[in-house]
């Protein structure tokens, strides 16, 4: 929409995904090379970016990732937005309508397996609704069958590589051994599988693996808050800062918190947060900068320049 071209170096796992892409764009009728796949290695990211033809550059990914990304286009003077990982906090206060909230947060928390920037990974919870979230979300959790994605029956599937659940699983069990609680799962099938079962963590306090690090899989991360401040303070403990949201049943009171309180690119109200194309995604902190979607993501990659005529 901008006018420019442009070249995607996918995940080392997606190349199908990349080359659809590039044929959707082909079939919707643009011009013929401006959006292609690189099938390359990650080890020849610097020779793409140093090339002069390449005027910025954009990753969606890790926060190492990012780093890396970032510090060659800095070496070649590129212009980066960059979408990296997060660890979102969603806020349960005490006013919030609880089972509007487990109904919300618990599948979204297993949407993609758990495999999405701004899934909510840290919850939350006043500690007078901390029983009922408990017991609601650890029900939704064993409600989901794994199995084959293309199975009508099927409402989680496998994690995008078969190493990933062991890496999950060493954050769960490091947790434990730190004095989190096992509600539910945290058994890992072992093998070549790349399924690792919903799992529920509660009673995480700071300095924990699950309170700390950002887990990208199927991993429900409960933390109690005293009161309404003490939760907005746990949620902005946090390296990360993509999204997050509040849930609360006075809607301007959440609005207000949001916009004075929350550290985050976003924060939904009620809701699950999601990316809209009408409006503007990125981070704060280690979950990067710049913008995505909306007139502000066009005009991250577009030049502003002033003519002045005498």
């Amino acid at each position: 929409m901008a006018g420019n071209t442009c070249l995607l170096k996918h995940a080392s796992n997606t190349p199908g995904c990349a080359l659809a892409i590039a044929s959707i764009f082909k079939e919707a009728g643009l011009p013929e090379h401006a959006f292609q796949s690189l099938l390359i290695p990650g080890k020849r990211c610097e020779e793409v970016i140093s090339n002069p033809k390449i005027a910025a550059v954009t990753l969606t990914g890790s926060t190492p990732a990012g780093s890396a990304v970032a510090a060659l286009a800095g070496k070649y003077l590129k212009k980066t937005v960059l979408e990296l990982g997060g660890s979102d906090a969603y806020l349960v206060l005490h006013d919030a309508d609880i089972e509007h909230a487990i109904k919300t947060i618990a599948p979204g928390r297993l949407l993609n397996c758990g495999q999405s920037c701004v899934s909510p990974k840290r919850l939350v919870v006043h500690e007078s609704l901390k029983a009922r979230f408990e017991e609601g979300v650890r029900d939704i959790f064993n409600s989901f069958i794994s199995g084959n994605p293309l199975d009508a029956t099927t409402t989680i599937g496998p994690m995008s590589r078969a190493d990933l659940p062991d890496e999950i699983h060493t954050q769960v069990t490091r947790s434990i051994a730190q004095g989190a609680t096992l509600l539910t799962g945290g058994i890992n099938p072992g093998g070549k599988t790349a399924f690792y079962p919903p799992t529920l963590l509660t009673n995480v306090r700071k300095g924990m693996a699950a309170y700390e690090e950002e887990i990208f899989g199927p991993v429900g991360v409960i933390i109690a808050a005293k009161d309404d401040d003490d939760a907005i303070r746990i949620g902005n403990d946090s390296v990360f800062g993509l999204g997050g949201a509040i849930f609360t049943q006075d809607k301007l009171r959440g609005e207000a918190l949001a916009r004075n309180h929350v550290q985050s690119g976003a924060c939904f109200v009620n809701m699950m947060l999601r990316s809209d194309p009408r409006l503007p995604f990125g981070g704060i902190k280690q979950s990067g900068y710049g913008r995505e979607l909306s007139a502000f993501g066009m005009h991250e990659f577009v030049n502003i320049k002033t003519i002045v005529v005498a």
